[in-house]
C-alpha cells in the first residue's frame, strides 16, 4: 500500500496521491512490477519506491510511466504537485517565476548555482545542510536535478551566472566528485546558451556580498528578483526593488572576468588535463 502521508492541514499530501495513482494504474493494466520495468527500463525496486511513496521519482520516469500508461501529462503533472508540496511558499513562487522566464541572471557567492551543480556535489552539499532521512535528501536531490532541465533542455533559458572565487575554491571532500564538477562548470561555459563569470577576490568588495542573486526575465517583459542570504531568502518584485538589484548585478559583471578568461580560470584550477575551451560567440 502507498505511503499515507498528509499534508500540515491533514489533507492528502501530493505525494500520496501520486503514490496511489501508480499503483492503480499498474493494477488497472493488468502488470507486474517485472513487466513494468521491461516496458520502462527502471528497475523493480525503484519502480516500488514509487507506488509505496518512498520516492517521488524523476520527471523522467514519471514521463516514461505516461506514455505506458497513456495517460498524457498526468502523472508528470501530480509529479509537479510534489514539488510544490516540498518548498517554502516564496520559493514556490520563485519556482512559478522561474517557469516563466527566458532569461536568468545569477550571481553565487557561497555555493555553486544549483543549475550547474553535478548530482555528487549536491548529494555531498544537502547531507552537509540537511542530515535527516535518506527519502528526504533524494527528494531535495530529484527536485533540483529535475530544474535543470531549464538550461539545458530543450529551448533553454538564457543563462548569464557570475561565480565568486570562493565558491570555486571551496571543493567537495571527495576529491573525484570535485574533478568531475570542474569538468562540467568547463563544459556548461561552452554551451550557447550560458555565459559564466567569475568574480576573482581582487574584484574586492562589491554590493552583494554575503548574498546569492538570481534576476529573472519574464515573458511579460518584466524582472523579478531572488535574494539569498546565510538563512533567509526573499522573492522580490516592486520594480524599483529590483531595478537596484540589477543595477548591483551589471556592475557586479563589469568587475568579474570575461568568459574566455573565467573558463581559463576554471581550467587552472582543475586536476587532471580536462581541458576547458571557450568557443567563438557574441557577448551579450
Amino acid at each position: 500500500m502507498p505511503a499515507h502521508v498528509s499534508g500540515r492541514d491533514g489533507r492528502a499530501s501530493a505525494k500520496r496521491v501520486l503514490a496511489e495513482e501508480l499503483s492503480r494504474l499498474r493494477t488497472v493494466s493488468g502488470r507486474s512490477l517485472a513487466a513494468l520495468s521491461d516496458l520502462t527500463t527502471y528497475d523493480r525496486a525503484y519502480l516500488h519506491k514509487l507506488e509505496t511513496g518512498k520516492s517521488s521519482g524523476t520527471p523522467e520516469a514519471l514521463a516514461a510511466l505516461d506514455a505506458v500508461y497513456g495517460t498524457g501529462r498526468h502523472l508528470q503533472d501530480l509529479w509537479e504537485l510534489v514539488q510544490h508540496d516540498l518548498h517554502p511558499d516564496k520559493y514556490k513562487r520563485f519556482m512559478e517565476r522561474e517557469r516563466q522566464a527566458t532569461v536568468r541572471y545569477q550571481y553565487a557567492f557561497s555555493t555553486l548555482p544549483g543549475l550547474l551543480q553535478t548530482e555528487g556535489y549536491m548529494r555531498e552539499l544537502v547531507q552537509a545542510h540537511r542530515p535527516h532521512t535518506e527519502e528526504a535528501r533524494e527528494n531535495v536531490v530529484t527536485a533540483r536535478l529535475a530544474r535543470q532541465a531549464m538550461v539545458r533542455g530543450n529551448d533553454p533559458q538564457h543563462y548569464r551566472v557570475i561565480m565568486d572565487e570562493s565558491v570555486l575554491r571551496r571543493a567537495t571532500k571527495d576529491k573525484r566528485v570535485w574533478h568531475e564538477q570542474m569538468a562540467a562548470l568547463c563544459d556548461a561555459a561552452a554551451a550557447p546558451n550560458i555565459q559564466l563569470h567569475v568574480l576573482p577576490f581582487s574584484a574586492g568588495l562589491h554590493g552583494l556580498l554575503g548574498e546569492s542573486l538570481t534576476l529573472l526575465w519574464l515573458q511579460s517583459g518584466r524582472f523579478v528578483a531572488y535574494l539569498e542570504g546565510n538563512r533567509t531568502a526573499d522573492l522580490i518584485e516592486a520594480p524599483d526593488q529590483v531595478e537596484q538589484l540589477h543595477l548591483t548585478y551589471d556592475l557586479l559583471r563589469d568587475s568579474a572576468l570575461p568568459p574566455a578568461e573565467s573558463a581559463q580560470f576554471l581550467k587552472d584550477l582543475m586536476e587532471g588535463s580536462t581541458t576547458c575551451e571557450q568557443p567563438d560567440r557574441p557577448h551579450p
